[in-house]
């Protein structure tokens, strides 16, 4: 891809991940609390990649944590930047799978045993993810 295709990549991927983080807040807000953990997990997902697109890298992966750490190996200076963030990105990846699938729960469902407060500190994570990831964006471009 050219610069400014990825550039504009990254951008679509930034869009989404803030509509996600838009689609968590009405979920969060409706006691969903499952599902704004997993879209809060997307979100920073796709803001990451988008800071992956604008570095001209193609991101093939799902971990918001692998995501961060693997900058290390494509742009130290966006690694630098990002490392804060890996408590926030590793609380994220627990989102990923057990969220949606009660067999990623022992004799549990997802609403039984995500609340309010994995929600709550799920939409934090991302909220910082995101903000990080708009401004190295924004650099880029």
């Amino acid at each position: 891809m050219s610069a400014e295709k990825n550039i504009s990549e990254a951008r679509r991927w930034l869009k989404t991940a803030e509509d996600d983080l838009e689609a968590a807040l009405v979920l969060f807000e409706n006691s969903k609390f499952p599902y704004a953990c997993f879209l809060a997990q997307q979100a920073g997902e796709k803001a990451l990649k988008a800071v992956w697109y604008a570095a001209d890298a193609d991101p093939w992966c799902h971990s918001v944590l692998k995501l961060v750490n693997d900058l290390e190996e494509i742009d130290l200076k966006l690694y630098a930047r990002l490392r804060p963030l890996k408590k926030s990105a590793g609380l994220l990846d627990k989102f990923y799978i057990p969220t949606r699938y009660p067999n990623g729960l022992p004799d549990l469902t997802p609403a039984e045993v995500y609340n309010v407060e994995d929600a709550a500190s799920g939409l934090d994570a991302a909220r910082k993810i995101i903000s990080a990831s708009r401004e190295l964006t924004e650099e880029a471009g």
